[in-house]
């Protein structure tokens, strides 16, 4: 069978992008090398936030607000609960300019919100010390996904609607064409193993990085550390740049710290938890979640983020392959953009529609500095 477009990678970026092609009237083929959102992938895991508030990057606001829709068509069309709407917390202070921009683009865009000033935020979460000036915006319609089963759940419908999907490990194209799979496009959605695809090209553009994620188990019990008692929350006004969902279908409190880890290769890297990650994550929960300060751990996962150098996506055709595109580049933040990327990456391929340059790979430098998150 010869298709019109292949996609390689099925997480969040690559399931949805054959998804939308599929609705386009695509004969579309994706391939995955282990599998949807498996256990090494960046789109694998149990959870993940999806938040609006974006700082002043007003484009991933929009692109949040589209996705969380979709996501949520998907689930109400395929009867999976995979949605759970918690609220999301965003941890600010008046003197951080990145907590004003947040609430002044939510505010713009329309997007539902409340602001929780530090005494009500006491009273609320007492399980939570917000510590000295910080107050609360809180979205109230955002919360977490289920993130491998939801992966797998596009990947499903993307199948009902024409799809093959097959697992099958694929070797960056070396010449213009791709005859071995039959297909006149090629779209690399490959995460953090896009720079071993493509080293010469990407190798020093895409960084992948260890996170460590970790989850407490709340007192016997206790709700205090479930919805609707405890929202999910971020708090990028510390330089930890921590961040929890509650306690989700008995899953625990999840508890990880968004700053970039050491460098990490996605096949071979050291997915144990380190003791030194750990004994942060007690420190931490002694200081913010005084209750769950000797919580036993009883689970963790080291993931990978890929990172570009400011945290915006990488979307953009291969200059030397007119006919292969390049989507990945998630830095942490991406897999709630999922459906919207899809989206993106559709009209890219199909030539429908302006591209945005900030996707561009022309913007994607080799030195670090992070803006996006």
């Amino acid at each position: 069978m010869t298709y019109d477009v292949a996609v390689i990678g099925a997480g969040s970026f690559g399931a949805w992008t054959a998804w939308h092609l599929a609705r386009a009237g695509n004969r579309v083929l994706l391939l995955d090398a282990w599998g949807p959102a498996h256990s090494r992938a960046s789109s694998g895991g149990e959870s993940r936030i999806i938040r609006m508030g974006y700082g002043a990057n007003e484009i991933y606001t929009r692109m949040a607000v589209r996705s969380l829709a979709l996501w949520q068509e998907l689930f109400a069309r395929t009867a999976q609960p995979l949605f759970h709407r918690t609220g999301v917390m965003l941890m600010a202070r008046e003197d951080d300019a990145y907590s004003l921009a947040t609430r002044d683009t939510l505010a713009r865009v329309g997007v539902p919100m409340e602001i929780v000033p530090a005494p009500e935020l006491a009273r609320r979460y007492p399980q939570m010390q917000g510590g000295p000036g910080v107050f609360g915006i809180l979205e109230p319609e955002s919360g977490a996904l289920m993130a491998r089963r939801a992966v797998a759940a596009v990947v499903a419908d993307a199948v009902r609607h024409g799809v093959t999907y097959s697992t099958e490990a694929v070797s960056a194209p070396f010449r213009r064409g791709s005859q071995e799979l039959g297909a006149e496009t090629l779209v690399f959605a490959c995460g953090a193993w896009l720079p071993k695809l493509f080293p010469k090209l990407l190798g020093k553009r895409i960084r992948p990085t260890r996170q460590e994620v970790f989850f407490f188990a709340p007192p016997a019990g206790d709700r205090r550390f479930s919805p609707p008692e405890l929202p999910a929350w971020i708090d990028f006004t510390d330089a930890r740049y921590p961040y929890g969902i509650p306690d989700l279908e008995g899953r625990g409190f999840k508890l990880a710290l968004d700053r970039h880890g050491d460098a990490f290769d996605p096949d071979l890297g050291d997915r144990r938890p380190s003791a030194e990650g750990v004994e942060e994550a007690r420190r931490f929960l002694a200081e913010r979640f005084p209750a769950l300060r000797d919580a036993p751990l009883t689970e963790s996962r080291v993931c990978q983020y890929e990172n570009t150098c400011n945290g915006d996506f990488l979307i953009d055709r291969h200059p030397e392959f007119e006919n292969v595109w390049l989507a990945g580049g998630g830095s942490g933040h991406g897999f709630k953009h999922g459906p919207a990327v899809g989206e993106y990456v559709t009209a890219c391929v199909l030539g429908r529609g302006e591209q945005e340059p900030r996707f561009s790979l022309a913007t994607k430098r080799e030195t670090p500095g992070r803006t996006v998150y």
